[in-house]
């Protein structure tokens, strides 16, 4: 993006500080995300949000500035320096009350950069593992006394099984025959996992699993770390909304024990990492045990292996819609995103007998 545009969306903020320098994040698969360089006490991230996806930018928003508020009251005795080191701190456009503002049709919002701080692609060690099952699990202590209904649901249906298979029947019938050809096998698998896929959802329904606040995005990725690789925060809170723990410790367990990134191509490289599931479930579980129902802890598992799922599926799902939801690099991105996350539910299913 040309530096005088983002430069004066930046400059619409109410920040105190001036624009020195900007970079981009490329991590993403959804937003565009920039880190903001200024001559003052912070520097910020400025990040664009993808309103078709997102289709209610404010109410996103407002989800997000709710939770990490909710979260900032739970230290009453930290200055405001104090949390905006350890809890996402939003900053509003001058003039408004809104904590977006739109720039010829796209919507931003500005944060305040945590600095000194990592965040990581792929785990490297048991340690990064298990304060990563901290972190999630203190969010949800955190926020445990948050009224859910006080979120929109940003993404409806985000993690709804049925859903999701029917999307993914309406592609299979409107792909193209040279896209079905070269996915018949996991066609295959898809059909023979459906049954299984489901159980979670079903409890979900039935009223046996608590609706609590959820982060909904808790690859590793969305962790950040300090220099010592110590747990700061949650991040990138897009998708917070009301949903089941399952969805957040099994999208974390999906990225944390990867031994490849997700779009690997090479799948002799992709294994379940056992070692990084346990360390991470004992993280979690230190901060969670206390407050879970014991169906919630039975099932942990199977949310492993459910959202390893729905994300191989969607993967598929939009390669046989021809790439038009996530972002890619090349044609075959999505399918090489799939056939990895199949490979990594064959794996984890061989170590866990599940």
């Amino acid at each position: 993006m040309e530096t005088n545009i983002l430069k004066s969306i930046f400059n619409k903020f109410d920040h105190n500080a001036n624009y020195v320098s900007h970079s981009e994040l490329s991590s993403g698969h959804i937003n565009d995300t920039f880190i903001v360089k200024t001559d003052g006490n912070n520097n910020y991230i400025l990040q664009r949000i993808n309103h078709t996806i997102f289709t209610d930018v404010p109410g996103l928003v407002n989800n997000k500035v709710l939770t990490s508020n909710h979260i900032r009251s739970k230290y009453p005795n930290s200055t405001k320096s104090e949390l905006d080191k350890s809890v996402l701190s939003f900053v509003k456009p001058k003039n408004t009350d809104f904590y977006y503002h739109l720039e010829n049709g796209n919507f931003w919002n500005v944060m305040i950069f945590i600095d000194n701080s990592i965040t990581h692609e792929l785990v490297k060690d048991k340690k990064i593992a298990y304060e990563g099952g901290k972190l999630l699990g203190e969010f949800l202590n955190l926020t445990s006394d948050f009224d859910s209904n006080l979120l929109i649901d940003v993404i409806p249906k985000f993690h709804n099984m049925s859903f999701r298979f029917t999307q993914y029947s309406a592609a299979k019938n409107n792909a193209s025959k040279t896209r079905l050809k070269e996915v018949e096998k996991y066609i295959q698998i898809v059909a023979g996992l459906k049954e299984e896929m489901h159980i979670l959802q079903h409890l979900k329904e039935e009223g046996k699993i608590p609706v609590r606040v959820t982060h909904n995005d808790t690859k590793i990725s969305n962790s950040l770390f300090n220099k010592d690789n110590k747990g700061i925060c949650m991040i990138d809170t897009d998708t917070v909304m009301p949903g089941i723990i399952h969805y957040d410790f099994g999208d974390a367990i999906r990225t944390i024990c990867n031994t490849a990134v997700e779009d690997e191509k090479d799948l002799t490289k992709v294994e379940f990492n056992l070692d990084y599931y346990n360390a991470y479930k004992k993280g979690f579980l230190e901060k969670t045990k206390d407050s879970l129902t014991s169906l919630e802890l039975k099932y942990l598992p199977l949310a492993a292996k459910t959202m390893i799922f729905i994300m191989a599926l969607r993967f598929l799902t939009d390669y046989l819609n021809n790439d038009i939801y996530y972002k890619t690099k090349y044609e075959a991105h999505n399918f090489d995103r799939a056939k990895n996350q199949f490979k990594l539910i064959e794996n984890f299913s061989e170590k866990l007998a599940i």
